[in-house]
């Protein structure tokens, strides 16, 4: 099972997780021991396979640090943050969270996109 860290000191997933808006992008990243690296890749691609089947998921990327590193970035596009949390409390979801790799420490955290004027496009 990962060890949970709040990315936000301020504000927690468990706080995001009650917001009604949507779309929303989860942003998780992950570390793990060098060499659990394939197992976090193992137990991820589980993962997303039941995340891919749930209302409301729109994508998903997993992005792995260069030169040997075992960080591993997720993002993931979902409809609302109601699609994300009902497919987050999904009890096959919480039991493969046992499948990562004892050393695995996750950082979760929703976000919105945000418009910059003549930089990006919210």
């Amino acid at each position: 099972m990962p060890k949970f860290v709040e990315l936000d000191a301020h504000v927690t997933l468990a706080q995001q997780l009650a917001d009604e808006d949507g779309p929303v992008i989860l942003i998780n990243s992950f570390s793990v021991a060098p060499e659990e690296a394939d197992a976090l890749l193992a137990a991820w691609t589980r993962d997303a396979a039941i995340m891919k089947a749930q209302p409301g998921f729109i994508s998903t990327q997993l992005h792995r640090g260069i030169a040997g590193s075992s960080a591993f970035l997720n993002q993931a596009v979902w409809e609302s943050t109601a699609h994300f949390r009902a497919a987050f409390g999904q009890k096959a979801f919480r039991d493969a969270l046992a499948n990562y790799p004892a050393s695995t420490v996750a950082t979760p955290h929703l976000f919105r996109k945000v418009g910059v004027p003549s930089i990006c496009v919210a």
